[in-house]
């Protein structure tokens, strides 16, 4: 799961140890944004040194590269990939031709650090108006491609915008972009909600991205994770249902036939699907088919 991918400054050896024990779902080490450019190269080594450790319990550990358009990105994915590392985020994608740059230098440092070849993913983040508009073509550039992120605050700027607590100036974006994600077949994860002290806001914020379709969302401070979490934790009822669901689908499917009632409702793959996805949000096994 990646309900939550905590972002840790690529500069602050404190929060690289300890993220993971605000147990995120994920954590993003960040050489781009969080660092300033006289600091690039000393971030670099103290987060190649902190992947080695490998201390980050279940989190899956990603990196935020500095952009293509940089001096900085090859240095950070020889890096990174040479410590094994989940995934790259790689900001400010517009084009396919930026995923595949990207995925011809991870080859070569796979290859160079005996890393298996594809093993490193690729989170795209679109953060302006022309990524945003070609977010299909982004996602299915590449099969590391696993997952693509709204902008935030680059791209309100792009859009001639501010960030609005309501979020008014991304709605119709986050739409468009769970869309590109279900039909490429990656996750959709959402931005972050920059006002920290405002825990209902991040409530009602998250609660809009979980029903429109997003995996999770990024964050910034830790005390933003249990609640996202709890927000997308299902419910007893929602449990309940999708278990019977689940095994009133696997004792039609014993019994050979290709459909089945339940309640009243036709219980068809597009309702078994989502039953699986609700057991697997909480932890639980669905029974085989």
């Amino acid at each position: 799961m990646r309900r939550t991918m905590l972002y840790l400054p690529g500069n602050n050896p404190n929060m690289l140890l300890r993220g993971h024990l605000f147990e995120p779902d994920g954590l993003v080490i960040d050489l781009e944004d969080a660092v300033s450019a006289s600091e690039k190269d000393s971030a670099r080594v103290l987060a190649r040194e902190v992947l080695r450790r490998g201390e980050f319990g279940r989190c899956e550990v990603t990196v935020r590269i500095n952009g293509l358009d940089t001096d900085f990105w090859r240095d950070d994915v020889a890096a990174v990939v040479s410590c094994g590392v989940s995934g790259v985020r790689a900001p400010k994608v517009e084009s396919p031709r930026t995923v595949l740059d990207l995925d011809e230098e991870l080859s070569e440092a796979e290859e160079k650090f005996g890393v298996k070849r594809g093993s490193t993913k690729i989170f795209c983040l679109l953060e302006s108006a022309r990524g945003v508009w070609k977010a299909y073509d982004i996602a299915t550039a590449s099969p590391r491609v696993t997952a693509i992120l709204p902008g935030g605050e680059d791209l309100a700027a792009d859009l001639r915008t501010g960030r609005s607590k309501e979020g008014t100036e991304l709605e119709w974006i986050r739409r468009m972009l769970i869309v590109a994600a279900r039909a490429a077949g990656v996750d959709a994860l959402d931005t972050v909600f920059p006002h920290v002290s405002d825990d209902e806001g991040l409530r009602r914020e998250t609660a809009f991205v979980k029903q429109l379709g997003f995996d999770g969302k990024s964050v910034i401070h830790p005390n933003q994770i249990p609640i996202i979490h709890g927000i997308y934790a299902p419910t007893e009822h929602e449990i309940e249902t999708a278990q019977r669901i689940v095994e009133a689908a696997a004792a039609a499917a014993a019994r050979g036939l290709g459909a089945v009632s339940l309640d009243g409702r036709m219980i068809d793959a597009p309702v078994i699907r989502r039953a699986e996805y609700t057991l697997a949000r909480a932890g639980l096994p669905t029974e085989k088919r």
